[in-house]
């Protein structure tokens, strides 16, 4: 069973002690991790959807040697809503439902920004948690200012990015709002305080299924189609016949067009092949866009495993895995692509492939200063490896013919964390985990200080640590590489006792100081509502004006 099966596991996922169980910790260690995850507890159809949980463990002991883990749900206004009445909120395979509304799960990525902390989902505004106490500030912008895909009397669905980027030059977030319906898309600019958010309507632009991630230069932002498609007919019961598009559009939008106040924009539209979850530019674009993109072909993030299922090999899943998304059936590809917005024209500078030991590229670390986004050295990824007993046989049927079960290892693969020469994706050193493990989302710790607030030394990606999350079935751990050589293999290990195990961990970060959250003008939940409310019945606006009444009270 070399998935571990206490990854879906609904145990708490709350405080802990680690303690040093290998090597030696490293004295220029410093800082918070920082990881998000879904809460297994609220019971989630598929696994990715449950509500959010997000974690923070200082990277420097404690007088007693200890690591403080801490975790907590985030209690925004759709957790505080469940908590009074949880018989009304209903899961389904793309979310949960109410009368009020969609939950804002808030679960995916931790998105730190100085000194504060934010965390994101593709179906929800950004939400700002205070980074000591992990409790919930507030939602970016009134939602009017998004334009919602489905508007509701409180909790709106609005289809945006899971990982926004924070522009260190301008000194704002950007991410975008998608039509769920027709695939018409906006850029979204939030200044960092304040109630409202902008937003551009972008001109003639469509990404067909999803936008799970942006990316920027220091004059573009980058967006493109992400493989993630929603078959309506299995929102009403059916089973998920559809497929993930081969091949779709990457849309540039130079800043500079978007002007104070929003309005419209356009864009320089380009199309790529295979599918990308992930991609992270260059900030430098003095020689044209440069973008790492994270191929995803054959990864299909919307199907979930079911108790009835049958896997890559015909064997019966195992029920503890009903809910987690189907794995990798294609090997994994990361290219280099070049863009050019003056030509309208896209080239191949560099890919990376191994059908023997890449499975399912989907979890990297980067230096995210700006001195290292502008001369990135390393770009660091996890392989997840070949696991067919996560690969069900309604995916393989929905794909035939895109398929090549030839390439399927005769049985399953490790875990693989791999460095790669940012320029040419030439693997530096490279890290097989034990089959039984399953590592989740690097982070990037710089060496020493420089010149931003989250330079190292010498920024770049090299020049520091990558911490890696762990799960196994023996004990969750917390492994330390040195970024310069991971082959070397974890310089130290941190793991709480034998037997404790946490549900699985989605996207993490890097933060260089743990401080409470300023006291700015933000959005309150009371602003959002207004005579939409009069559309529930009279216990639930009740239920509704007291959940904002403790927000506004700090309760």
């Amino acid at each position: 069973m070399p998935v571990p099966r206490s990854i879906l596991g609904t145990q708490d996922i709350g405080d802990m002690e680690l303690g040093v169980v290998a090597g030696a910790w490293p004295d220029d260690v410093r800082g918070h991790y920082v990881v998000s995850t879904s809460d297994q507890r609220s019971h989630p159809v598929h696994a990715f959807f449950g509500d959010g949980i997000i974690a923070r463990l200082p990277l420097r002991p404690g007088p007693d040697g200890r690591f403080r883990w801490r975790a907590r749900v985030i209690d925004t206004p759709s957790v505080r809503l469940r908590r009074a009445r949880p018989d009304l909120f209903t899961a389904g395979p793309v979310g949960t439902g109410s009368p009020w509304g969609f939950v804002n799960a808030a679960n995916t990525a931790p998105l730190p920004w100085g000194d504060r902390l934010f965390a994101t989902w593709d179906a929800g505004r950004p939400v700002e948690v205070d980074p000591v106490t992990l409790r919930f500030v507030a939602e970016v912008g009134h939602r009017d200012d998004w334009r919602p895909a489905i508007d509701q009397a409180v909790l709106p669905l609005i289809s945006t990015s899971a990982h926004p980027v924070i522009d260190p030059e301008r000194g704002c977030l950007w991410t975008v709002s998608r039509d769920v319906m027709s695939g018409a898309v906006s850029v979204i600019r939030y200044a960092g305080e304040g109630s409202r958010v902008e937003r551009w309507d972008v001109r003639d632009a469509v990404l067909p299924q999803a936008t799970h991630t942006i990316t920027q230069t220091r004059d573009w932002l980058v967006l493109a189609d992400t493989a993630y498609k929603i078959d309506a007919d299995e929102v009403f019961g059916a089973d998920r016949t559809v497929a993930n598009n081969p091949d779709g559009p990457v849309l540039l939008i130079r800043k500079d067009d978007l002007r104070p106040g929003g309005g419209t924009v356009t864009c320089t539209e380009f199309r790529i092949a295979p599918e990308v979850n992930h991609f992270y530019a260059k900030y430098d674009d003095a020689d044209g866009v440069q973008v790492v993109m994270e191929h995803t072909p054959g990864v299909d993030i919307g199907m979930y495993l079911r108790e009835d299922d049958l896997d890559a090999f015909g064997r019966p899943v195992d029920p503890a895995l009903r809910g987690m998304y189907c794995h990798g059936m294609t090997p994994a590809l990361t290219t280099v692509l070049l863009f050019d917005p003056e030509t309208g024209t896209v080239r191949e500078h560099a890919r990376a492939g191994d059908p023997a030991r890449w499975w399912q590229a989907e979890l990297s670390a980067i230096d995210w200063s700006i001195e290292g986004q502008t001369a990135p050295t390393r770009h660091h990824l996890i392989y997840l490896g070949f696991h067919p007993e996560a690969i069900n046989q309604r995916a393989l049927r929905n794909y035939t013919g895109r398929i090549d079960a030839g390439l399927f290892p005769p049985e399953e693969t490790p875990a693989v964390l791999a460095s790669h020469d940012r320029d040419d994706l030439k693997p530096l050193a490279e890290w097989t985990f034990a089959l039984d493990d399953y590592p989740t989302s690097p982070s990037f710790v710089p060496r020493g200080r420089g010149g931003s607030r989250y330079a190292g030394g010498d920024p770049g990606g090299h020049d520091g640590y990558l911490v890696v999350a762990v799960h196994n079935d023996d004990r969750f751990r917390i492994e330390l590489f040195d970024a310069a050589d991971v082959g070397r293999g974890p310089v130290a290990v941190l793991a709480p006792p034998h037997g404790t195990t946490v549900p699985f961990l989605i996207h993490s970060a890097w933060m260089p100081e743990a401080v409470p959250a300023p006291d700015l003008e933000r959005l309150s939940f009371a602003d959002d509502l207004d005579d939409r409310l009069d559309q529930l019945a009279p216990d639930l606006r009740a239920v509704t004006r007291d959940v904002a009444a403790d927000l506004a009270a700090g309760r």
